[in-house]
């Protein structure tokens, strides 16, 4: 059996049908070039220790809590930075990419 004709895993079906679905769309794909790469390593970086400081402090703030309540709001706001700093992050990474499609 060859590569061609050996099973697909369903990642790969997957991205076979979001590349056809944008083939068709007429979205071009551009590959990055190693600056675009290591900025987007640099991103990933630098937020990547923005989350796990974030996680270290909610830790922290856990111990201390002395109500259920408190707990909650706690859980709550660690909820909401870690989506804001996701966000920010995917945000700046999009950047980065789109300067490609230029």
């Amino acid at each position: 059996m060859s590569e061609e004709e050996a099973p697909k895993s369903a990642y790969e079906l997957a991205m076979e049908r979001l590349r056809q679905k944008d083939r068709d769309a007429g979205v071009e794909e551009r590959l990055l070039n190693e600056e675009q790469k290591a900025e987007i390593a640099g991103i990933r970086r630098h937020y990547d220790a923005k989350l796990a400081e974030r996680e270290i402090l909610h830790h922290s703030e856990r111990r201390k809590a002395e109500t259920q309540e408190a707990l909650q709001e706690l859980e709550d706001n660690y909820r909401r930075d870690r989506e804001r700093i996701s966000s920010e992050r995917d945000t700046k990474i999009e950047k980065v990419r789109s300067s490609s499609r230029r």
